[in-house]
């Protein structure tokens, strides 16, 4: 397809069970929308029928094309590979292949687009997930604004419609650690938070389990803030604080009643505290030495096996 107005970038990691549903709503809203749009539809390593579901689909239909990439790297490289071959000049549109965001949500997007905002990002009002996870959502997001540099939006996902300048100025970012929402958010611009009732999962299994989650989490503070590091000065601060107030204890225990405190248990604590205090302090400091190292080989984000279209472009 030459010169559509809007691209819709789906990373799929083995999902042939929702494939059929996704492609037939995706194919609604296109029909539905007055103006070009195309899907990339993004293939992570999956180990099902989910590439060969794309390269059908993308044979067959100009509307689609399929980026199969050479093996699984992750939901964020897989979005962030969609982005690199997106052509819309308006703007791109970013769904998870799971149908939990709805598609049909680009017509209000795209208006909005045109009143001037530059990415209008998904508000979940609520989510279908288990309770644990709510409450880990609701924590994390609010620690994660409380602790940046500047403002990511609460409760928001990738889910979300950009500009084409900031599309351009996301793939000039080379850091290997991606969080695409903070990476947006980063960037600036006129930016709107759309509220939507996120719907349950269309088919399969969650992709996203509790070690993934933490991983991004955790790209998305150590990545943009400097929390971390303040935090072991503090911390640092207080115990000296604390070591100091001690002292001054144990003084006036000698010098006015004769008693110091005795025993093992005094020396045990004291111990089991500074070592966990450092042990903490290294773990934090290693957080970002293995981002630098990660950064500085300079590898390639990710490797594309091969793009498939119906002009063969």
């Amino acid at each position: 397809m030459d010169n559509p107005k809007v691209s819709i970038v789906v990373p799929l990691y083995n999902e042939e069970k929702a494939f059929d549903l996704l492609i037939g709503r995706l194919k609604q809203v296109m029909l539905s929308a007055d103006y070009k749009v195309e899907t990339i539809l993004v293939n992570d390593g999956s180990s099902d029928r989910t590439a060969f579901l794309i390269e059908k689909i993308a044979s067959e239909d100009e509307r689609f094309v399929g980026l199969l990439l050479s093996r699984n790297h992750g939901h964020q490289l897989a979005v962030t590979a969609g982005l690199s071959v997106a052509k819309g000049t308006d703007a791109v549109m970013i769904i998870d292949g799971d149908l939990q965001d709805p598609p049909e949500l680009l017509l209000d997007f795209y208006k909005k687009l045109k009143e001037g905002y530059d990415v209008i990002y998904a508000v979940r009002k609520n989510r279908k997930e288990s309770s644990l996870k709510k409450i880990a959502y609701w924590f994390y997001y609010r620690l994660q604004q409380r602790v940046s540099n500047f403002k990511i939006p609460l409760d928001s996902g990738d889910f979300s419609m950009i500009s084409r300048r900031v599309v351009d100025y996301m793939n000039q970012m080379p850091e290997q650690s991606r969080y695409l929402r903070g990476m947006r958010s980063w960037v600036g611009f006129k930016q709107f938070g759309f509220e939507y009732n996120r719907d349950a999962r269309a088919a399969g299994e969650a992709k996203y389990g509790w070690k993934k989650l933490f991983e991004l989490a955790f790209n998305g503070i150590f990545n943009f803030s400097d929390f971390p590091v303040r935090f072991i000065s503090r911390l640092g601060i207080m115990i000296i604080l604390l070591s100091f107030v001690y002292i001054v204890y144990v003084l006036v225990q000698k010098l006015f009643f004769g008693n110091v405190p005795e025993g093992f248990t005094t020396l045990i604590i004291a111990i089991t505290l500074f070592s966990g205090v450092q042990l903490i302090s290294i773990g934090l400091i290693g957080e970002y030495v293995l981002r630098i190292y990660n950064q500085v080989r300079n590898r390639p984000l990710f490797v594309i096996d091969k793009i498939i279209s119906k002009s063969g472009q």
